[in-house]
């Protein structure tokens, strides 16, 4: 058989061609330490390469995602905790305001006052890095609270913001300000107990408490008292049914008055006609707790007995044990979120490291064989080359 000269030459060109394209591909492989250097090399371990990368992404962007919403979540923690910082210097100005005799006095107070009802307003309307509000519910972009003197109205929604932390996990990043500075039970958080402001006498209600809570009715009750001849009586009527409760009770100073399962005290001399109200508890916000006490403290006395700012200084203290009490709930569920957010962290990481030891598994390339193959396709090359010069240099003219 006749094999042509130009046949001859292609063959080694093509030969030389095949060996150097081997030798390229290795030294890629062992300059990128990469195994799979085009689909083509490996399909089935290129698409899950591909998977795994995209999950790998996935979960970095989960990691972003968490930090911020711990960003936000810690901003609303340090917020509660000067808010709850404030309502207890608040707590002792009126507990000291009691002592207080003079309406001079009483007014620096209530100045005193205004001053932090301002602070705990501005502390509810706190933005975040983004100038996000905290508080506004899904309207970040929206003032949450709004101040007109004493008056305090709230202008966000109840929505809380999510952050997607986890493939199958959303976190609330933020609480509705209604949640945290509105929606708080007055009195205690049953009942409310309350003393007419017209009242002349000297007589001081406690908030009362549940001693029978199948006993009670929801209803308004009032209690009013009568002074015949230097001894002293009351009557409990139903105000909601318009039925009496009980009537001409005996008055004993600081002595228990039960009915519909609801316990309370009142002590002092109240004076003929003096009423007191128990109604069901109602939502109030910290903001309203803090007015009411101001307009109390700014109250002149004209002569009337001081029982009557003690009355108003008992409602206030617990309205604002109660905000607390409120706070510290918010505060919890916020470290609840963050205990979340610290198991979602650790798992990512672990995961992170599960796809980098895959994704070496199916890529990166076993170094020493690469070079023992790269130095085998080097004398490949060679003895091709050379090869090449000896059959290309052959010619019948050299044996003439």
């Amino acid at each position: 058989m006749r094999i042509s000269t130009n046949t001859i030459y292609e063959t080694g060109i093509n030969l030389m061609l095949q060996q150097q394209e081997s030798l390229i591909k290795t030294q890629q492989q062992v300059s990128t330490g990469k195994r799979i250097l085009t689909p083509s090399d490996d399909p089935i371990a290129a698409a899950q390469v591909l998977n795994i990368t995209q999950s790998a992404s996935l979960n970095k962007q989960y990691a972003v995602n968490r930090a911020s919403a711990d960003s936000s979540l810690v901003l609303e923690e340090n917020v509660l905790a000067e808010a709850t910082s404030l309502l207890h210097a608040m707590k002792e100005s009126a507990l000291s305001a009691g002592k207080v005799l003079t309406d001079a006095d009483r007014k620096m107070i209530a100045a005193e006052f205004r001053s932090r009802l301002d602070s705990l307003v501005s502390l509810a309307n706190t933005t975040d890095e983004k100038g996000q509000f905290l508080f506004s519910g899904y309207q970040a972009n929206t003032k949450p609270f709004i101040q007109t003197g004493l008056n305090v109205q709230y202008m966000g929604d109840q929505g809380q913001r999510l952050n997607q932390v986890g493939p199958t996990s959303q976190l609330a990043v933020s609480d509705s300000g209604t949640d945290i500075f509105d929606r708080i039970k007055s009195g205690n958080g049953v009942f409310t107990t309350a003393a007419d402001p017209l009242n002349m006498g000297a007589g001081v209600i406690d908030v009362g408490s549940v001693i029978t809570p199948t006993s009670l009715t929801g209803n308004n009750y009032e209690i009013s008292f009568t002074v015949t001849a230097g001894v002293t009586t009351y009557d409990v009527v139903n105000t909601t049914t318009g039925l009496p409760v009980s009537a001409a009770n005996p008055y004993v100073n600081n002595n228990t008055i039960s009915f519909d399962g609801m316990q309370l005290n009142i002590k002092g001399a109240p004076a003929n006609g003096d009423k007191f109200t128990v109604s069901p508890s109602s939502n109030q916000s910290i903001f309203k707790t803090v007015g009411d006490l101001i307009t109390a403290l700014e109250t002149p006395s004209n002569g009337q007995p001081g029982t009557r700012l003690e009355n108003s200084l008992n409602t206030a203290l617990q309205n604002m044990d109660n905000s607390l009490e409120n706070i510290l709930t918010k505060q919890s569920t916020i470290g609840s979120r963050r205990m979340e957010i610290e198991s979602l962290e650790n798992l990512g990481s672990g995961q992170d490291i599960q796809f980098e030891q895959m994704l070496t598994q199916l890529q990166e390339v076993d170094l020493a064989k690469a070079i023992s193959d790269l130095q085998r396709q080097q004398l490949y090359l060679q003895a091709a080359q050379q090869s090449y010069i000896k059959i290309s240099g052959l010619s019948l003219f050299n044996f003439i």
